[in-house]
């Protein structure tokens, strides 16, 4: 079990939380996915250890950033 913890910006509602919540959850191996409205703190629980570059893909795909 892995976890990982990644800051996205540009999220103002529940629907932003859901797109993101979404779109991290297709990746394999995600088995869980904690989306904090207020920070904007993303928590990735899986399988296995995800790369970066996946994360940033989904997030991407929800139409938000991971901050750097």
């Amino acid at each position: 079990m892995a976890t990982s913890t990644y800051t996205v910006t540009g999220m103002t509602c529940g629907h932003c939380v859901g797109s993101v919540r979404k779109e991290i959850g297709k990746i394999d191996g995600v088995t869980s996915v904690d989306v904090d409205l207020a920070s904007g703190l993303v928590t990735v629980e899986s399988a296995a250890p995800l790369t970066e570059t996946d994360v940033v893909a989904a997030v991407d795909e929800a139409g938000y950033e991971v901050a750097r």
